[in-house]
């Protein structure tokens, strides 16, 4: 008997704040893809205040292409890959499917799913469907996505300062504040050179959220971003790009 095509709807999950982040679900012929395979899993983004539109956006990675692309969907536990997992298929468009296949997972390299049809049209379908719900979108993650996406338009203004956006985020539990994360230089973390990432903390009011994305972005892109944010991460050799590391806090050690 042939086998018709996989179906496939994506649940959007919203517990209270401090319960968790927003999830996607991949929920595959009714069943909660996730719940099966990496129990305990959180669906979804690879920032955890940028909820669903890491996945969902229109330039989001659960959108096909005839070009195979790798897509994390879902991490558990501490956040650390090696440690606890995470689940990751690799996506692409064949013909008039859409087809999910060679799973990982570096904390379980038993993992074992099968190769996933869906029909273009339906699986398109409902990506876009997902992607257009903003119910679960809270006013700072509002603004957050809107100057994330102001600030890709914006051409090459971090070029001058060797800078490249990473992301525009926000936390459900700190609704008066967004926070934008730079690297600099751009593309050093695949590479043996040393790299940093800053953060930028911006508050967030109760105006309109067009009028402080404008604000904002003109906030940002007036000077060198670097002179007034936080280190907040990098590589082991860091400082020798000239920002000393943050002093540790006494209380934390």
């Amino acid at each position: 008997m042939t086998m018709g095509p996989d179906l496939l709807s994506l649940s959007i999950v919203c517990p209270p704040p401090d319960k968790g982040g927003v999830e996607v679900r991949p929920i595959v012929n009714g069943q909660d893809l996730l719940a099966e395979v990496i129990p305990g899993g959180v669906g979804g983004s690879r920032y955890l205040g940028a909820g669903p539109r890491y996945l969902l956006d229109r330039a989001g990675p659960l959108h096909a292409t005839v070009t195979p692309h790798e897509v994390r969907l879902a991490w558990s536990g501490c956040g650390v890959e090696e440690c606890c997992g995470a689940l990751y298929v690799t996506v692409r468009r064949d013909g008039d499917h859409v087809v999910w296949a060679d799973w990982r997972d570096l904390a379980n390299q038993d993992v074992d799913l099968p190769v996933l049809r869906f029909t273009a049209g339906q699986y398109e379908a409902e990506v876009l469907r997902a992607g257009e719900d903003r119910g679960w979108e809270w006013p700072a993650g509002l603004v957050a996505r809107l100057l994330e996406a102001g600030l890709r338009g914006s051409g090459g203004w971090l070029a001058r300062w060797e800078c490249e956006l990473e992301g525009v985020w926000a936390s459900r539990k700190e609704p008066d504040r967004i926070h934008v994360v730079l690297r600099h230089p751009p593309d050093q973390t695949e590479t043996d050179q040393p790299w940093l990432q800053f953060g930028i903390t911006l508050p967030i009011s109760a105006d309109a959220p067009s009028d402080q994305v404008e604000r904002l972005q003109s906030q940002l892109t007036a000077g060198d971003p670097r002179s007034t944010a936080e280190v907040w991460g990098g590589s082991h050799d860091a400082e020798q790009l000239g920002y000393p590391w943050p002093p540790i806090d006494p209380l934390l050690t």
